[in-house]
């Protein structure tokens, strides 16, 4: 069995005395083995981290801005490769696996301007003889913890990013599916990126909570689930460390009664089944406003019943299964509970049989579900689609906006201004115009208000850069040869 190992230093290291099993979701079988990392072996890292930190912030601009041209040449060359890999861990569909390389080379790109990115301010002559200006300098050793179900575009959402702004990096992706953080490790040395600016450890929590308590960490990212999104927050935001942390959705699509029902019930379908709704920016309740909800349901059921569900790597294959048994079973229950709940099951998924031991579930639907309910409140990350029913666009939007929830929503509809009204009113940080799943571009950032995220800092795009600089501001004047007074007074800019 292959055991896959830590990245430190530019080279495999690592001791494998304790392992975790990396499952293939399609066939359920271990397949893999993952090290798990010891506390001193990620002491190791961050010490290596440390010590390329002075060369790497020393480097010239163009020198970096090198490495991602060239990686953005090695990852749209080899792009099949890396889909691969992620498919055999995770079980999304191989055109969904390349979709996401795709995504993550917008954010190699927008990196790799970084000359542009990292020009700071000047103003001259502020006071008689005294300019100003400042600068954008790295905070130092950066920790990225990232989860399962994007194990490329998250990574490089975070050390693009990170790099670019002259930090170096210590990446702990999830434990389930960890191929694909090695792989863009090396991948960044064969671009030319120096020996220990990016080092990968793998494991678990003690990998986390050493992460965490380092005092030469300076700054986390993370994305993952709100519970534990808030508490690495707190644990590392009290430690003095800047963090960004990312949480849970609940994402609502609104669908008014003047909007392409048809296209918006193909819509929604994409957007609640795609990558076996494993995704925080999936579509997981569709808010159906006035007397089209039974005209949608049906065009949602229809467009499921014949979804081709199998491994990931069949070409006829539209969704593959999910990350592992125990999540299969949890995203079930909901579902299994929602007729108790007063829900009604209009496709039942766990009815659906597969052959052989796959993580595999069917899709569901559920409609006149109502807040209050477990299907509704929770963010259960699997291929359940919830309808509520409401009366007027005012109700709809109350509704998003009391979830505590507030990453992603949509609005479907042919009106200008009601699109232009529900922008400004909904309380959500990424909206979509009659555009399901509005993950902004790579010159942009992402994030979601309320508890989908915990920090002040967006990631990827412009706000990342503000997030791995610290900025310096230096106030100069050069003599000019008069005599010098002497003035107590408090300085004053006149």
């Amino acid at each position: 069995m292959t055991t896959i190992r830590h990245f430190i230093g530019g080279a495999d290291a690592g001791e494998t005395t304790r392992t975790l099993p990396v499952y293939n979701p399609a066939t359920g079988e271990a397949h893999r083995e993952v090290a798990a990392a010891s506390t001193a072996e990620v002491e190791q890292a961050i010490a290596v981290a440390k010590a390329a930190l002075p060369a790497w912030r020393a480097s010239s601009l163009i020198k970096r801005a090198d490495v991602f041209f060239r990686l953005r040449q090695i990852l749209a060359e080899r792009t099949d490769e890396l889909a691969a890999i992620v498919t055999s861990e995770h079980g999304k569909v191989l055109s969904d696996a390349a979709g996401e390389v795709s995504r993550g080379i917008e954010n190699v790109e927008f990196a790799a301007g970084l000359v542009h990115l990292l020009k700071g301010e000047r103003a001259e002559q502020v006071s008689r003889g005294v300019d100003v200006h400042s600068v954008k300098q790295p905070v130092g050793v950066v920790a990225a913890i990232t989860p399962f179900n994007f194990p490329v575009m998250v990574p490089l959402w975070m050390i693009a990013s990170a790099i670019a702004c002259g930090n170096t990096v210590v990446l702990k992706p999830s434990e389930k599916d960890p191929s694909a953080a090695i792989w863009l490790a090396k991948a960044f040395q064969e671009a030319g990126l120096p020996d220990g600016v990016l080092n990968v450890v793998n494991g678990d929590k003690e990998a986390v909570d050493a992460l965490l308590e380092s005092p030469d960490i300076a700054a986390v990212s993370f994305v993952g689930s709100t519970p534990i999104a808030q508490s690495i927050y707190q644990r590392a935001s009290a430690a003095g460390k800047r963090v960004q942390a990312l949480g849970g959705a609940k994402n609502h699509m609104v669908v008014m009664p003047d909007a392409d029902i048809d296209g918006a019930a193909a819509a929604a379908v994409s957007a609640a089944y795609g990558s076996a709704g494993e995704r925080c920016m999936a579509v997981s309740v569709l808010v159906a406003v006035g007397d089209i909800a039974d005209d949608l349901v049906e065009g949602i059921r229809s467009r499921i019943a014949d979804l081709r569900i199998g491994d990931g790597t069949d070409p006829a294959s539209e969704m593959g299964p999910l990350i592992t048994r125990e999540h299969r079973d949890r995203v079930e229950s909901y579902v299994t509970g929602a007729a108790a709940e007063g829900a009604t099951v209009v496709v039942d998924g766990t009815q659906k049989a597969f052959e052989g031991d796959g993580f595999f579930t069917g899709v569901s639907l559920l409609d006149n579900v109502r807040p209050g309910m477990k299907v509704y409140e929770d963010e259960i990350f699997g291929p359940v689609l919830a309808v509520v029913r409401v009366d007027s666009y005012a109700e709809a939007v109350e509704l998003v906006n009391a979830h505590t929830f507030g990453n992603g929503t949509a609005i479907f509809t042919r009106d200008g201004g009601t699109a232009r009204q529900y922008e400004f009113d909904v309380e959500v940080g990424m909206v979509g115009i009659n555009v399901p799943i509005p993950v902004p571009v790579g010159a942009f950032s992402f994030g979601g208000w309320k508890k989908s995220l915990f920090g002040d800092s967006h990631i990827y795009g412009p706000e990342s850069i503000h997030f791995y600089t610290r900025s310096k501001v230096v106030t100069t004047r050069w003599p000019d040869h008069t005599p010098a007074q002497v003035d107590l007074g408090f300085p004053s800019n006149h």
